[in-house]
């Protein structure tokens, strides 16, 4: 199942993306408090969706609307850095015992065909495809084998990095949290579609190029 957040007409939604449209399912869930997409996987309300989708009446052709970010509201972003062995070595960077962490900001991200910016500041922004891994439920101390049954769905992520402040320090977080920077979506893949993230292929093209 695929979900996705959304503007139809100035106002905003999230819903089920079937058949080359979305079912909005903002109305039908506005009576239960939940007003956005987090807010529905945070009530475990996922396993319920595709079914709710196919008695709604309020459906948009996927190209009359905007897409906005997956989730526009994230309580937090962790991205994972030097994560592909291709980028290590072309970067120079050892084999490290522990993961490289830094954080972005929601307010640095965009929907899907929104414009990436380049702030005035630099011209050294540089793409970066990566896989967004959507947290379905809160917990700490999980086990490795029981991580993924915490994660709700997939997508696609532009690490959008300006690389120079990104270098200004060893903390990333300047180079990558610029305003426009950060495309997330179309939409979210629900795990049941994709239960091995592993055998998932990535590319990233610029200009066609890959």
């Amino acid at each position: 199942m695929k979900l996705c957040t959304f503007t139809h007409q100035g106002i905003d939604g999230f819903g089920v993306v079937k058949d080359g449209e979305v079912a909005d399912l903002t109305e039908a869930l506005s009576g239960e408090g939940i007003t956005d997409l987090r807010g529905l996987i945070g009530a475990g309300l996922l396993g319920s969706c595709e079914k709710m989708a196919q008695s709604i009446t309020a459906r948009y052709a996927l190209k009359d609307i905007e897409f906005k970010p997956v989730i526009p509201n994230p309580g937090k972003i962790i991205c994972l850095g030097i994560n592909y062995h291709s980028h290590k070595v072309e970067t120079g960077n050892p084999d490290n015992e522990y993961p490289m962490l830094f954080t972005r900001y929601p307010e640095s991200q965009i929907g899907h065909l929104e414009p990436l910016l380049r702030p005035r500041e630099s011209d050294k922004l540089d793409y970066e495809g990566e896989l967004a891994v959507i947290i379905g439920k809160s917990g700490r101390r999980i086990k490795q084998e029981d991580a993924l049954s915490h994660v709700a769905g997939y997508s696609c992520y532009n690490d959008g990095s300006v690389r120079d402040w990104q270098h200004h320090t060893t903390q990333f977080l300047a180079g990558k949290t610029f305003v426009g920077t950060g495309p997330f979506g179309p939409w979210m893949v629900t795990t049941d579609e994709i239960p091995d993230p592993s055998q998932l292929h990535l590319e990233t093209r610029l200009n066609g190029q890959t």
